[in-house]
């Protein structure tokens, strides 16, 4: 055991020898029985290889494969060095390569090259030539479709139907397909080689024999050459045997990328998938038996094999149906109980209706994955926003066209789009055009132009670089956007009550402190409110309750309490904002506008605003709007910085116009971080 341990272990370095050795084999002469072990391990290694090719079903299982080919090209061109050594200078090469001669030859030396140079042109011309040509195709199929596979992922995180886990693994497992494929198309080029120099080794020891035996061992042409063409033939055939079983696999390697299991199932599986084939060839096969001229018991034979398979295989796809009906029979109709209405009666917080058409989107019988996608988007938002959404109801709506839905929040629409189910959407994420058929709409998230295209043309879509999803992840993708959006209305007291209660387990001193002694469970809730408003994540609940218990004993103001929470995520609120320099990129207000809007000041039970007149109110929309057309933010968001007395103004009065500009305080930004001033906000 301890051995096996060691062995393990040091299996790298190992390998490390092995290629040494390989090396070092081309320059130190080898014994014939040492010689004839490593031709038996060469033919050995080969047939292995080849077998684990057959039974991979995805190309990373063997991912050494290339690396392999390098290897095993080395160790047959040493083997052939090692052999022609022998052969020009002893006249022996060991059993194997007699005993491959005189089988193969037989006393006609004609056919013993015949059949050296046809295995040497199945070998380079037909299947190393295609494999390569696979190989390459595959690579460059792979790295141009790379962009849209990796969107795809990127999109899947989003909706939240994988981890960050997942898409690692996805996205490195996508990485090596494309490494593997370019490595096979160059490691094809070591196959074709080998070839070539097969064929100029076997003439090199055919000419250098008869010279060698005529001038040195004083025998005659016609013995010489006898002699050294049993040898050489079967120097050979050792060689390019093992070096064709290895461009056999490299071609079967890489033309099974698709594959699901080994190729032995999917061989039978699909070879008999329709029975009437072999019918219809037993006919042809039958008619070819009658025929006085042709071999008729041959083709009588095979015809009979071909209508008993297909026989059986009919008869058992006529069974199966019947064993389901009778099951289906046997089992009883569950009672129904009269439908409760009272449940319409209540108000869902979020429901999404949809038309008939888009029910097996949902229907898990029918492959849908919708409920399990939006489980995946709660699970999203609790790890960013740090929400609980509440349980999504689903409910198909006749009155709804047939591939149209609609998302409610609180019985009221908030969204609505149309999806096609057997289709994929492709959108124009650039503005640059989709040179794809299909049916022209718009991406109902975003309001982006994009069309709906068939299965078909999904992979020539993502070839050009388009980002192609399905029905399901844009129906998804649209819930999590609406979510976010009007997180502030499904924060209800329930909600917040849960999310306490959660951090009381572990901070149970903070909330003890601050409800209900200086705040309510409802004013907790409004500080929430307003956070989400502005999407910033409520995750980091401790440090939001210990800052509101820090200032509640000074002021119960919910505006002024939110802006003190707002300064103590400062890092959270601008994690996104900074760019790789560690720096914001920004707008400012104009001191001179900064003192207008805070003369202007007026409070209410809804917060503050300014009370500007239209026509100056109207003069800085526009003026914000000019400069967000000619600026560029770091990661297109654009963000406006003033001075925290002006803060929650300034965005009350813009937020309806410029619901997506970000809107600092001086306060919110860390020590740390750098300003860059893009432009000045000014009448």
């Amino acid at each position: 055991m301890l051995k096996e341990f060691k062995l393990k272990n040091n299996i790298d370095v190992l390998i490390a020898f092995v290629v040494i050795l390989i090396v070092l084999m081309i320059i130190i002469p080898l014994p014939t029985w040492l010689l004839d072990i490593f031709l038996a391990l060469n033919m050995s290694i080969s047939l292995v290889i080849l077998l684990l090719t057959m039974f991979t079903t995805e190309v990373l299982e063997f991912s050494v494969f290339p690396t392999l080919l390098l290897i095993t090209t080395l160790f047959r061109l040493g083997l052939n060095i090692s052999s022609t050594r022998l052969i020009l200078g002893q006249g022996e090469a060991g059993k194997i390569i007699e005993a491959f001669g005189n089988f193969v030859v037989g006393g006609n030396y004609i056919v013993g090259f015949i059949l050296f140079i046809i295995i040497v042109v199945i070998q380079f011309v037909v299947i190393t030539n295609g494999a390569s040509r696979v190989a390459e195709v595959a690579a460059r199929f792979t790295l141009d479709a790379m962009p849209g596979k990796q969107m795809s992922i990127d999109a899947d995180l989003n909706a939240g139907i994988i981890n960050e886990e997942e898409a690692k693994r996805r996205r490195k497992k996508l990485q090596q397909e494309a490494d593997f494929y370019g490595a096979m198309d160059g490691a094809s080029k070591f196959v074709k080689g080998d070839a070539i120099a097969g064929v100029v080794i076997v003439l090199i020891n055919i000419i250098g024999g008869v010279l060698i035996g005529i001038l040195f061992h004083q025998m005659s042409a016609l013995d010489a050459l006898k002699k050294y063409a049993l040898l050489t033939v079967g120097d050979g055939l050792v060689s390019q045997i093992p070096a064709l079983l290895i461009s056999t696999a490299s071609g079967i390697i890489v033309t099974r990328s698709a594959s699901d299991s080994a190729l032995g199932k999917e061989l039978f599986g699909q070879f008999t998938s329709y029975p009437k084939v072999l019918s219809i060839a037993s006919v042809i096969l039958a008619i070819l038996g009658v025929i006085p001229s042709l071999p008729n018991v041959l083709f009588l034979s095979i015809s009979a094999l071909c209508a008993l398979s297909a026989y059986f295989l009919t008869k058992e796809t006529y069974i199966k149906p019947q064993k389901i009906e009778t099951k289906a029979e046997e089992v009883k109709p569950e009672r129904r109980e009269p439908e409760n209405v009272m449940q319409y009666l209540n108000v869902e917080p979020l429901e999404i209706e949809i038309g008939y058409g888009l029910i097996p989107l949902a229907d898990v019988s029918s492959g849908g994955d919708l409920l399990d996608r939006i489980a995946g988007v709660r699970r999203q938002l609790a790890l960013e926003m740090g929400i609980i959404v509440q349980p999504i109801r689903i409910r198909d709506n006749l009155q709804l066209a047939t591939n149209e839905y609609v998302i409610k929040i609180k019985g009221t629409v908030v969204g609505k789009g149309e999806i096609l189910v057997n289709h994929y959407l492709a959108i124009d994420v650039l503005g640059e055009g989709i040179p794809v058929d299909g049916i022209k709409t718009v991406e109902p998230t975003f309001g982006l132009p994009a069309v709906w295209i068939p299965d078909s043309k999904r992979e020539e879509a993502e070839l050009l670089g388009i980002t192609v999803v399905d029905p399901t992840t844009v129906l998804v993708t649209h819930l999590t956007e609406i979510i976010k959006k009007h997180a502030h209305e499904l924060l209800g007291r329930q909600e917040v009550k849960m999310l306490i209660d959660n951090i009381k387990e572990n901070y149970s001193a903070v909330v003890e402190e601050l409800i209900p002694n200086l705040l309510s469970l409802g004013e907790v809730q409004k500080v929430l409110q307003n956070l989400l408003k502005e999407r910033v994540p409520i995750r980091d609940l401790v440090t939001i309750l210990e800052t509101l218990a820090d200032n509640a004993v000074n002021t119960r103001d919910i505006e002024l309490l939110t802006e003190y929470v707002r300064i103590a995520l400062g890092r959270t609120i601008c994690r996104n904002l900074i760019d790789e320099n560690n720096t914001i990129r920004l707008l400012t207000l104009h001191p001179s506008l900064e003192q207008l809007i805070s003369e202007n000041i007026q409070k209410s039970f809804q917060g503050s605003y300014p009370a500007l007149d239209p026509e100056t109110t109207r003069r800085i929309f526009e003026a914000i709007q000019k400069l967000l057309e000619v600026t560029d933010f770091y990661n297109g968001q654009p963000v406006i910085l003033c001075s925290p007395k002006v803060r929650p103004a300034f965005r009350k009065m813009i937020e309806y116009v410029f619901p997506n500009l970000i809107v600092l305080s001086m306060n919110e930004i860390p020590a740390d971080v750098q300003i860059e001033t893009l432009g000045m906000v000014s009448l």
